[in-house]
Formats: C-alpha cells, structure tokens, sequence
C-alpha cells in the first residue's frame, strides 16, 4: 500500500488514471501466502536473482567482447588486466552462473519433493524443466567464449555428441558447428546463441512461468 503523501500527489494521480497503479498495487500486496513457506521456496527467485546478474555483467562484458577466433581470447585478457573493474565483473558473471545453475537445480528438487508439479500446475512444471534446458545451453554457450584449450575442446566434444544420433546425426553437428569443423563459424554461432537468443528465449518462459504461479498460487503442503 503506497503512503497517504504518495497517494495525494498530481503525478500518481495522473498515472494512477491511465495506468490503475492502486489497483495493481492492492493485487499484490493482496496475494496470499501460506503458512507452510519457507526459505526452501525462495530458490526459484534466488535463481532470478542470479539470472539478473548475469544479464546486467554479461551486457557490460559485451562493450569489450570480439567474437573472432583470432581475438576472443586477447579481448578477454585485456577485459580482465586493462578495464577498470573488468576482472570483478567477469569474475561475478562466472560465479553468478554457478550460482544460478546450483539454485535452479534446489529450485527442481524442491518442487518435486513438495508435489508443486502436480494438478493443476503442469504446465508450470514445463516451463521450468524448459528454463533448466536453457540454463544448461548459458552455460555450454558461455564457455566457449573466451575460444581458449579449455573453451575450444569443450565445444567441439559438445558440438560432436549428436553425431551419435542416427540419420540427423551429421546435420545437427553441421548446424551446430557451421560447417564440418570447429572455427569462426561456430563461435559467431555459439556467441549469438548465448548473447541473443537464448536470453530472449528464457524472458519469454520466465514470464509465462511467473504469470501461471501468480494464477494458480504456490502449492500447498504434502
């Protein structure tokens, strides 16, 4: 509930006409919570939490960033000696995806101990199992990036794993790879992966995920 001051003011007024803000305002602070909650149910938005930090470090990464196998590792070498604080920044974005990475998988354990995927929440259910695909393809994504050893021979075992499939097996490598073999081509793929498509992706789940726990409410207990 905003204060009486806030209330009385001309700009929330003008707002509050065309936007219905006390409305809003009395929808959520309105929301009941059971009594059965406890910390164990604040893993999802600690996983948020995480994933806003990865967005915010990431978009500030990608001003020093180049995404060519002849500079991505020097790019990174002068992010993390030369840039003012670019060595705190990378460093919050690596630990930040761990972090989000443990949480999400807490997050999974705890909805399933406690029943949350049941009837009538499956399709919430779907949409997370969904954000934890996605999570995991951050992270593969993600670090390949700076195309060092590590970075380098972590793609190309990734990338060659659905060679196994058959049939489709050799397209999807080809689709992933850009062609027959690990280079620019793959990189410039994986950095839009990580960069554009995959945030766009998890956006869109995340809302249709938040909006059907706003509807549905949180479980209840076993």
């Amino acid at each position: 509930m905003f204060s009486k001051q806030v209330t009385d003011s001309k700009v929330y007024q003008w707002f509050d006409e065309r936007l219905e803000v006390q409305a809003i305002s009395d929808d959520i602070t309105s929301k009941y919570v059971p009594p059965h909650v406890n910390i164990f149910y604040c893993l999802g938005g600690i996983t948020l939490v995480c994933f806003l930090i990865q967005f915010a470090t990431g978009f500030a990464m990608t001003f020093y960033y180049k995404p060519t196998v002849t500079e991505a590792f020097s790019s990174v070498q002068y992010l993390m000696t030369e840039v003012n604080f670019g060595w705190l920044i990378r460093s919050i974005h690596r630990w930040s995806a761990s972090m989000m990475v443990l949480m999400m998988i807490l997050h999974v354990f705890r909805v399933y101990l406690t029943g949350g995927f049941k009837k009538p929440r499956e399709l919430t259910w779907v949409t997370g199992v969904i954000m934890a695909v996605i999570t995991v393809s951050f992270g593969v994504t993600g670090y390949s990036l700076p195309w060092d050893q590590v970075g380098y021979w972590a793609v190309k075992i990734v990338s060659g794993v659905p060679d196994a499939i058959p049939v489709v097996g050799g397209l999807i490598v080809e689709l992933m790879r850009g062609g027959t073999s690990v280079g620019q081509a793959t990189l410039t793929r994986f950095y839009s992966l990580h960069t554009f498509v995959l945030p766009w992706l998890i956006a869109v789940f995340m809302l249709l995920h938040f909006l059907m726990i706003r509807k549905q409410g949180i479980s209840g207990p076993l």
